[in-house]
């Protein structure tokens, strides 16, 4: 009876121990040692970002033999961006795919790549991004306990769109109502330039368009094709005003949790798959003019050197010069030129 009750006593152990880290973690679900594990992100499920994110998903799920099981979750299905990020931060989601400019909120450096007018074509932005400049916000990213990936996942030049009237001079954004997202670097630049911008989460965007809370947007070429914003508004400026792009960041505890061979897995996979992905976006920006020209679209190329002087008299750069502080600031200005 001794023996049979020690062997009670350990069983329940092991249930109390296994229930405990049940409710540790959350999003790790153990069976048959698997990990199921969710990645979620604001971008449309059809969008360039999540083709290839489902892919890699697959990807891992195969060469890890089942033990990790990622699911995407696109089209801010986990809730707005403060939310999602909330969530990571928490161990709820265990990755999560968003621009810079917002994870901006949690680590400024990360917004950096946002500055206006600072990269004047891909060549620059990847020279930047996945070099020096790119492993300092890495390392900025781990002080809050979130792994960045390596690659950067490509959202593309961001261009304005507009209702009544196209951009073609920072004039032509005086009392102008832009809507941006909830970034601080995003509404410094907007009003350096004389904009009225407004944060609105994207998903409240078509909307905002349709009830004229705001006058345009912003964004790159393939986000508009795929939210359709270009049922509402006709006017496409090619401004060029910022680079974005989404880092891939993981909750460090989770992300730790799995074994060793998974993680590099992990990662070998999703870098391979941005990869992939800006090569999509490059094609797919080529294509898109053509397609938005046959929904009405109506096209004006802009001379960025005026919207770049402008910045400068207003005091944009020096005041994220001071933000961003110095050494990030020189890594910047190392690929771009002089700015501040």
């Amino acid at each position: 009876m001794d023996t049979n009750r020690r062997k009670l006593i350990i069983t329940g152990a092991g249930a109390a121990g296994a229930s405990m880290a049940a409710l540790a973690f959350p999003s790790l679900v153990w069976g048959q040692a698997q990990f199921r594990m969710k990645c979620a992100n604001i971008m449309p499920a059809d969008h360039p970002l999540n083709v290839r994110l489902t892919e890699a998903s697959a990807r891992i799920r195969e060469q890890t033999n089942g033990q990790v099981d990622i699911s995407i979750f696109p089209s801010s299905q986990l809730g707005t961006d403060a939310d999602m990020l909330s969530q990571v931060r928490a161990g709820a989601i265990d990755f999560f795919v968003q621009s810079g400019l917002i994870l901006g909120s949690l680590v400024p450096v990360a917004a950096i790549n946002g500055i206006g007018f600072a990269f004047s074509d891909y060549g620059k932005v990847w020279q930047a991004m996945d070099g020096p400049l790119g492993k300092h916000i890495q390392a900025a990213f781990l002080k809050s306990n979130l792994i960045a990936f390596d690659k950067m996942w490509d959202n593309g030049f961001r261009q304005a769109l507009s209702s009544a009237k196209p951009i073609r001079t920072p004039e032509d954004f005086k009392a102008f109502k832009i809507r941006v997202p909830p970034s601080p670097l995003w509404t410094s630049l907007f009003k350096s330039l004389g904009a009225a911008p407004v944060s609105i989460p994207w998903a409240e965007t078509y909307s905002a368009l349709q009830t004229r809370m705001a006058d345009g947007i912003e964004n790159a070429l393939a986000t508009i094709y795929f939210s359709k914003m270009y049922e509402i508004s006709k006017h496409l400026s090619y401004t060029n005003h910022m680079w974005d792009g989404f880092w891939m960041v993981a909750n460090r505890k989770a992300f730790e949790s799995l074994p060793a061979a998974s993680r590099d897995i992990v990662v070998k996979v999703m870098n391979e798959a941005a990869v992939k992905q800006r090569t999509d976006v490059e094609k797919l920006n080529g294509e898109l003019a053509g397609n938005l020209g046959t929904k009405g679209v109506q096209f004006t190329k802009v001379d960025r050197a005026p919207f770049q002087e402008k910045l400068r008299q207003a005091g944009f750069y020096g005041e994220w010069k001071r933000r961003m502080g110095d050494e990030a600031w020189s890594l910047l200005e190392a690929t771009t030129g002089k700015l501040a």
